[in-house]
């Protein structure tokens, strides 16, 4: 096996899923990760050493303000991140470091001045990211359950509400893509999970599929509802996404949910290790085709289907693998979505979305959630 390279981290956890995963430490401030001769470092500023030497899953946790000290020994009246940083590497007999795509730039021309070597890896910088742990994969079930939880909720929101004049009204008042919103995220929140951009979307908004919705819910009409909240314990993602009617939908939108729902069921049947992501696409591509929903710009907009199948899941929303055009292949270990839609203004718009865990010969859905297109 090749000895793995050293590599070195300058970035907050909050922001950087590469040092959270390298360390599981969060912290809203820089701080710096060095993996150097097979051990794992923190060099951590006095106001989080402690806290660090406590919670984070490397070897040692080193203080900042020591090594500061060490610097100004060398000479450095006033020392700087690149400084300190060049201690401790020099201490570790380090020459040569790779270093993430999103490295700052600051700290990469202040190393390379001083004689190091930086070597530069794209995404994905930690390949084994990808393939989840046990664990890892109930933290994304946990985040998925307060999903449907609180769809469910949503959805009940609209059993109870009354259709007048074409709008939907929930004692008294109308309903609307942000009230909902706020609904759906106040009820993870209090499921420990905090919900960003979720799309609540009707009618032709839901034609776009990343237009969060706004504006009163219209009965009759698709509402587009993607949920991918972050869990604020373990800081990973669930998605899922629904398409439902309040009130009757019309033969052609029926028809085009069905079409959509047989593609997801499709690609879930189709998602196994050794798997082509692009071969999964597709098939489903060819599918809508052959029922005759074609893709393509009409009056200057896209429609049909025009996004990717799916895509992994874990402490970022969209990481690797993709099942798209990319020509991806699935490993087992791996969570992705299937997420199949059809987006056609004069008729309506349709997704539908799961997250599967890959294994060895299928698959195995981590969503529960039922999927029915009319809510009465």
């Amino acid at each position: 096996m090749a000895e793995r390279p050293d590599i070195l981290l300058i970035a907050c956890s909050e922001t950087d899923s590469n040092i959270y995963y390298a360390t599981k430490f969060l912290a809203p401030d820089n701080f710096i990760f060095l993996r150097a001769r097979g051990k794992t470092f923190l060099l951590m500023s006095d106001l989080e050493v402690d806290r660090a030497r406590a919670q984070s899953s490397v070897d040692q946790v080193l203080s900042y303000s020591e090594y500061e000290e060490r610097t100004k020994k060398r000479g450095i009246d006033r020392p700087d991140m690149a400084d300190v940083v060049q201690t401790l590497l020099q201490e570790q007999g380090v020459k040569e470091l790779t270093v993430p795509a999103n490295f700052p730039l600051e700290y990469g021309d202040a190393l390379r001045s001083r004689g190091f070597t930086l070597s530069i890896k794209k995404e994905p910088f930690f390949e084994e990211r990808a393939l989840k742990t046990p664990e890892e994969v109930a933290a994304i079930r946990k985040s998925q359950i307060a999903v449907e939880e609180a769809v469910a909720e949503a959805f009940d929101l609209l059993r109870r509400a009354e259709i007048k004049n074409g709008q939907i009204y929930l004692e008294g008042k109308v309903l609307t893509s942000e009230s909902v919103r706020s609904h759906l995220h106040l009820r993870m929140m209090e499921k420990g999970c905090i919900g960003q951009h979720t799309i609540i979307a009707c009618g032709v908004d839901a034609c776009d599929p990343h237009n969060e919705g706004s504006g009163p819910l219209r009965a009759n009409e698709p509402i587009i509802f993607d949920v991918f909240p972050r869990s604020s314990e373990t800081r990973y993602f669930a998605d899922m996404s629904r398409t439902v009617v309040k009130g009757r939908a019309s033969d052609g939108m029926k028809k085009l949910y069905d079409t959509v729902l047989e593609g997801q069921e499709l690609g879930i049947s189709r998602v196994r290790s050794g798997a082509s992501g692009k071969a999964i696409h597709e098939e489903i591509v060819g599918l809508f085709e052959k029922k005759g929903y074609h893709t393509g710009k009409v009056g200057g907009r896209m429609q049909g289907f025009f996004h990717g199948t799916g895509h992994g899941v874990g402490i970022d929303i969209h990481e690797p693998p993709r099942i798209s055009r990319a020509d991806w292949i699935l490993k087992e270990g791996e969570v992705v979505t299937v997420e199949p839609g059809l987006y056609y203004p004069e008729i309506g718009a349709v997704r539908i979305e799961d997250m599967v865990l890959v294994e060895k010969d299928g698959c195995r859905n981590l969503t529960t959630f039922p999927k029915k297109l009319e809510i009465p």
